[in-house]
């Protein structure tokens, strides 16, 4: 199927993690340090909360306080309904590397990766964990063996944890218990092999897909953005990818929303390097109409 896509938004560092919430289209820049939110065709554009050590994940609690990841200080924080920003949650004695990306259930639990190792500093690929934060602030590891856990959904019943795997070429589900602890775990899609390299080029080389950002539809389809090729695939649980997205430029997360919950907003930059993204404004966000609205 053929998209027409259109910018909603340029002139950004590296946006990441869009979320539709309440309305509007919310989403990061991680070296302009904010969060932003804006109107569904990108205007009225509003600085939510300002994140010096770079904001990553976001989601909100059920009483409706806005949660953000604070990437380097491996924090999860929370703004309070006075603006302030406050520690939600400390990560930096438990998580190996920078945090990532997150989700948010209906009970306040939230799911949160870290990178596993130094990836801008290029050191060697290595498998981590991702740790449970609920509602209280408190700690705790929830499944350990992932590749760069990225994007994360929850089903829209609660009962299911899907989590991408950027180097692991794969999206994992796991059974999310009443007490929110991860059971069983699967292989919800394959796309190749576990990295059997820990150099980064090679693994990168080896990646048929790069699960990135994800956003789930109606009828369970996962859209997912392909950090290594350029494009948001929809894929079907078991791997069929049923459609592709591919604008000319790095996708690094995706999401659906809009009125009526069909646009597919992508993050995109020519590539997910700091050392470049920091020096330039050459990242956007871009949409386009699909035909399953999200979940």
């Amino acid at each position: 199927m053929s998209h027409d896509v259109h910018t909603v938004l340029d002139g950004m560092s590296f946006t990441e993690c869009p979320r539709w919430h309440e309305g509007r289209l919310w989403f990061v820049d991680f070296y302009l340090h904010s969060v932003y939110s804006a109107a569904e065709d990108g205007s009225d554009l509003r600085t939510e909360a300002e994140v010096p050590e770079q904001p990553s994940g976001l989601g909100w609690l059920p009483d409706g306080r806005l949660l953000v990841v604070s990437q380097l200080d491996r924090r999860i924080l929370r703004r309070e309904p006075d603006g302030t920003l406050v520690t939600h949650a400390d990560l930096s004695d438990v998580a190996a590397a920078q945090l990532n990306d997150m989700v948010v259930d209906a009970h306040g639990r939230s799911w949160v990766g870290n990178f596993g190792f130094d990836l801008m500093g290029g050191a060697p690929v290595a498998p981590t964990s991702i740790f449970r934060v609920d509602p209280d602030g408190s700690v705790h590891l929830a499944a350990s063996d992932l590749w760069f856990p990225n994007g994360s959904v929850v089903t829209p019943d609660g009962a299911t944890l899907l989590v991408d795997e950027t180097f692991g070429n794969r999206v994992s589900a796991f059974d999310i218990a009443d007490d929110g602890g991860l059971g069983r775990r699967r292989t919800w899609a394959s796309f190749g092999p576990l990295p059997d390299d820990t150099d980064l080029e090679k693994v990168l080389g080896s990646l048929s897909v790069a699960p990135d950002g994800c956003g789930l539809d109606a009828e369970g389809a996962l859209w997912i953005a392909d950090g290594a090729n350029g494009r948001a695939i929809r894929v079907r649980e078991g791997g069929e990818i049923v459609d592709e997205v591919s604008p000319g430029t790095g996708v690094y997360a995706c999401g659906l929303g809009g009125s009526d919950g069909r646009t597919l907003y992508l993050c995109a930059a020519p590539d997910f390097l700091a050392h470049n993204r920091k020096a330039a404004r050459e990242a956007a966000v871009l949409a386009t109409t699909v035909e399953v609205p999200g979940a």
